[in-house]
């Protein structure tokens, strides 16, 4: 999913949410994100979590990414914390 967060947060334009099955594929997915931003000259972007965790955030300023496992998504209610932005794309 992503959210445009401009009118409802102070810290970030973006948030790009998503859900992956198992510990080995929210890694995978943070990692090939990780790359991608290289690969695309962002220096700035921060990681922070842990696949284990069940939550991986990556920060790269403007845009928040999110990678959760589905019990931690629903555990902190992510979705609803975050109702009040819109939503720009939502994949199933």
């Amino acid at each position: 999913m992503l959210l445009d967060t401009s009118q409802v947060c102070s810290f970030a334009d973006y948030f790009v949410v998503c859900s992956a099955e198992s510990v080995r594929q929210v890694n995978a997915i943070a990692e090939d994100i990780d790359k991608l931003l290289k690969n695309l000259g962002s220096n700035s972007h921060r990681r922070e979590g842990a696949a284990d965790s069940g939550w991986v955030l990556i920060d790269d300023g403007s845009i928040i990414i999110h990678v959760f496992s589905p019990d931690t998504r629903e555990f902190y209610r992510f979705d609803s914390l975050w109702s009040q932005a819109r939503i720009l794309m939502k994949v199933q």
